[in-house]
């Protein structure tokens, strides 16, 4: 059995999504970065965490991809053109939505305030409402990599969420139709009760 460790208001909520799409029984520890608790599982203090046989996986993509590649969903097998395509969209959502999310949280809550650089805020949720509401040209089917549902989805509606929660609009109705879908999810209604 895995143990999910992190606030499900965070990037932890991910891999537990991924976990309930993947029907696969885990304990979940909640607790906020670097905390005392979550040090005990990894020593940066960093969450998520996943642990597998007493080994700690980091990285919400690292341990979606871990998932998808060790339970046979969500994704598709290494060495496949399908499978490098997951790769690239997963990039692209880490680079152009991911990263800039955590440069405003960054910026507007989390850094001391001495640190802050609230001028980059603007600029910043600008380039990411652009980037949300673009997903709908990437999208290639109901889905971000056509009928099948994967990580990419959950990282991407994840994105939509923080987002929503940065106050960012997103004006393209097929991208707000696509995230009312995945919310629809078992899985996602599943993970947010934990």
């Amino acid at each position: 059995m895995y143990t999910v460790v992190g606030r499900i208001r965070s990037r932890a909520f991910r891999v537990m999504w991924a976990l309930e799409e993947l029907g696969v029984d885990y304990t979940h520890v909640d607790c906020g970065p670097q905390s005392e608790e979550a040090r005990q599982y990894h020593p940066s203090g960093k969450i998520p965490v996943m642990m597998v046989d007493d080994q700690p996986l980091t990285d919400s993509v690292a341990i979606m991809s871990y998932l998808s590649d060790k339970h046979g969903g969500l994704g598709y097998p290494a060495g496949t053109v399908e499978r490098a395509r997951l790769d690239a969209m997963l990039h692209y959502l880490n680079e152009d939505l991911d990263a800039p999310l955590w440069l405003i949280a960054q910026h507007s809550m989390i850094l001391p305030e001495d640190k802050r650089v609230p001028e980059v805020i603007p600029v910043t949720k600008e380039i990411v409402g652009r980037n949300l509401d673009g997903l709908a040209k990437r999208m290639q089917g109901e889905w971000l990599m056509g009928d099948d549902f994967t990580i990419a989805d959950i990282l991407a509606v994840h994105c939509l969420g923080w987002a929503f929660g940065l106050e960012i609009p997103v004006t393209d109705p097929d991208v707000k139709d696509y995230g009312k879908r995945a919310r629809a999810r078992a899985g996602f209604i599943q993970a947010g009760k934990r």
